[in-house]
């Protein structure tokens, strides 16, 4: 299998706007209704540009297609697309806070074949070497076991309440890096 990780850019965003969907409806079956993914879909989940300017969002390509993305953040927010950013994004200070890793999204038919452990080896050495010595994230409930698998442990267990009603239930997970 040929894959490549590469650190995305602008021109991977309309990419990124057909595979977000895509792994979000075909991922989140089960584990939350149809009301909570497309209200997500609307709310939360979507391209964050910052990530791509600041070069911490990787890609994963397979024949030119984009297969999977996902990132990290040295920047407060912990979730969401562009559509959910109403103030700056503060740089976090990597002596004292935490980096986010942020926004994984794989297609269905590529999950489950190494993609998110390859990106987030990447996130996390990446971190490190800009000084992190700790990463958070916000994980859906199908994410959880992954995220676990990865050494990052569950600390609070939330809801995100949508501007529709809809609530999203999600975990923050924690890690310190060795």
């Amino acid at each position: 299998m040929d894959l490549e990780l590469r650190v995305a850019t602008e021109e991977d965003i309309p990419a990124l706007h057909a595979l977000i969907p895509a792994s979000v409806r075909g991922l989140s079956q089960g584990y939350y209704t149809p009301a909570q993914i497309e209200s997500a879909l609307v709310h939360v989940f979507g391209v964050d540009s910052q990530l791509i300017a600041d070069g911490t969002y990787f890609v994963v390509e397979h024949d030119g297609q984009v297969v999977g993305a996902g990132g990290w953040s040295k920047r407060k927010t912990l979730y969401g697309g562009d559509q959910s950013k109403a103030d700056d994004d503060p740089l976090l200070d990597p002596a004292h806070d935490a980096a986010h890793i942020r926004a994984y999204y794989v297609h269905p038919d590529w999950a489950r074949q190494g993609i998110g452990g390859r990106i987030m080896r990447a996130c996390e050495a990446a971190a490190r070497a800009a000084g992190f010595t700790r990463l958070d994230l916000g994980s859906t409930v199908q994410g959880e076991a992954f995220y676990r698998a990865m050494g990052y442990e569950v600390s609070e267990r939330l809801e995100i309440a949508m501007p529709d009603g809809t609530a999203l239930p999600y975990a923050e997970m924690t890690k310190t890096l060795a």
